[in-house]
């Protein structure tokens, strides 16, 4: 059995961000018995620039990515497709009537995910950034406001108070801005980007297939 560190950039609000993930872990099941992955998360901002009171997931496409409104709505539905079949979801699993799909600021998100890592490692990290996603896509939650996000840190069992506390941590706020600065050195332009033991990235959301083929290798060059 090797072990593999997989540090991800990603942001909570990126839907293909969710399709690798799952796509990831259909290619860790590919090599079940041969490789076991510790994943780490780190941040990076779609939106750096997105106001507290948020944008319409379709309206944000179509202004960010010139497209109609159509074209939007077209784009979406790839990726919920995608998403079905990387076997995760991105549509809303709440009561009705639904909320609106809508886009938020991360920044603090990042914060609580970096906390997270430092105090409790890698797997309740996992974890959050989990629960961060299911309230984005599938509860359509203000992931935006720091209630909430306190809300989700203590439903999956983590300290409340002191996730409060690292919010308004000047020296974590100056960590996530330096895992932002990382990804931007490493030529880093979208998300996902996986990098594996530090030197081998993998761009953008692959099938299961190549992240298993591409696990493979890198074991087999530090094993």
């Amino acid at each position: 059995m090797t072990k593999l560190a997989i540090d991800i950039w990603s942001d909570v609000m990126c839907p293909w961000c969710v399709i690798g993930w799952g796509n990831l872990q259909k290619g860790l099941k590919l090599v079940e018995g041969e490789i076991e992955a510790e994943i780490r998360w780190h941040a990076f901002e779609l939106n750096p620039d997105m106001p507290p009171e948020g944008e319409d997931h379709t309206s944000h496409i179509a202004r960010k990515y010139g497209r109609t409104r159509e074209e939007a709505l077209a784009v979406q539905g790839r990726m919920r497709e995608a998403a079905s079949a990387a076997g995760v979801s991105l549509g809303y699993e709440g009561d009705e009537p639904a909320p609106p799909a809508m886009m938020w600021n991360t920044f603090e998100a990042h914060k609580l995910l970096a906390w997270a890592l430092a105090v409790y490692g890698p797997a309740a990290q996992t974890e959050l950034k989990l629960a961060l996603f299911t309230a984005h896509f599938n509860d359509r939650r203000r992931v935006g406001e720091r209630t909430v996000l306190l809300d989700i840190v203590e439903e999956i069992g983590l300290d409340r108070d002191a996730a409060e506390a690292a919010l308004d941590d000047a020296a974590l706020a100056q960590h996530v801005r330096g895992d932002q600065q990382q990804a931007y050195d490493a030529n880093i332009t979208g998300v996902p980007a996986m990098v594996i033991e530090g030197k081998f990235l993998i761009p953008g959301a692959q099938p299961p297939e190549t992240y298993a083929n591409v696990l493979r290798r890198v074991a087999e060059k530090v094993g």
